[in-house]
């Protein structure tokens, strides 16, 4: 069993692909827009937040910790769905949430720019190759913002895959063989301590997302379901909102024991 995550630029068959593999594999297959409906806290129609993709700093930063809510809601929800293995995701981002988990497989398409500026105008119905070139550029441009401005990564950085497949020579059905085969590789199957740093992913995510309103810039470190609270010195000298956190935090599914201890962080202005 594993975890597929692909990335893909736009217009790259990178959908085609995750959905194949997916098929092949009898996995789960989830795209970003669905993962996006725990986004529901801004009250923003989803395919608003959707097109958001396009101008999320400026959309995010109307918001109070527009950034920070959106990171939290998107992790938890996106983790719920990849605990349960035999998942592919293909979306902005997936790989991000999953660092240090074993049996994810990381996977980014690329494709030519002719053979993306093709697929534009037949399924736009652009009959300008300047047009298709030009949405082409600035859907990269906002992609590669988005990831910058939520993430801080560059989602075209080949160091954060393991596989990078470009869609020329070899076609979808080609890179579907090869994501598949290295799926069933030993390195990428699940394992007790792998499937324990998961559990303590969405177990953490769970934490932050439950006092996202209370305190969104608090730290949420989980160790075998011992949870850790990280918290300014601001905070650490109120007693009542510390008791509140450890009460809130120990009544979560899965938590074992809760520690709050002070760290230095920036001050947030309320």
């Amino acid at each position: 069993m594993a975890i597929i995550t692909i990335s893909r630029g736009s217009y790259s068959k990178g959908k085609e692909v995750a959905e194949k593999v997916a098929h092949r594999l009898g996995y789960q297959c989830y795209a970003r827009e669905v993962i996006l409906e725990a986004s529901k806290e801004f009250n923003i129609p989803e395919i608003k937040l959707v097109n958001a993709v396009h101008d999320a700093p400026s959309i995010l930063e109307r918001f109070s910790y527009g950034k920070e809510k959106f990171i939290t809601y998107f992790q938890a929800a996106l983790l719920k769905c990849l605990r349960s293995d035999n998942v592919v995701y293909h979306g902005l981002a997936g790989h991000f949430y999953v660092r240090g988990v074993s049996h994810v497989l990381k996977v980014r398409i690329i494709a030519d720019m002719k053979d993306r500026i093709q697929i534009v105008m037949d399924r736009e119905k652009i009959s300008s190759h300047e047009s298709a070139l030009a949405l082409i550029k600035k859907d990269d441009h906002e992609r590669r913002e988005w990831s910058r401005h939520l993430y801080g990564i560059d989602t075209s950085d080949p160091t954060l895959y393991d596989l990078v497949i470009h869609v020329r020579k070899m076609t979808v059905d080609d890179a579907a063989d090869v994501i598949c085969h290295t799926a069933g590789l030993e390195t990428f199957k699940t394992t007790f301590e792998s499937q324990k740093a998961m559990e303590d992913l969405v177990l953490a995510s769970e934490v932050k997302a439950t006092l996202l309103e209370l305190k969104p810039e608090i730290q949420v470190f989980v160790n075998d379901g011992v949870v850790t609270l990280s918290a300014s010195a601001k905070i650490m000298k109120d007693p009542d909102l510390v008791g509140e956190m450890e009460r809130i935090t120990g009544n979560i599914p899965g938590v074992k024991e809760v520690n709050i201890k002070s760290a230095h962080l920036v001050e947030w202005s309320d």
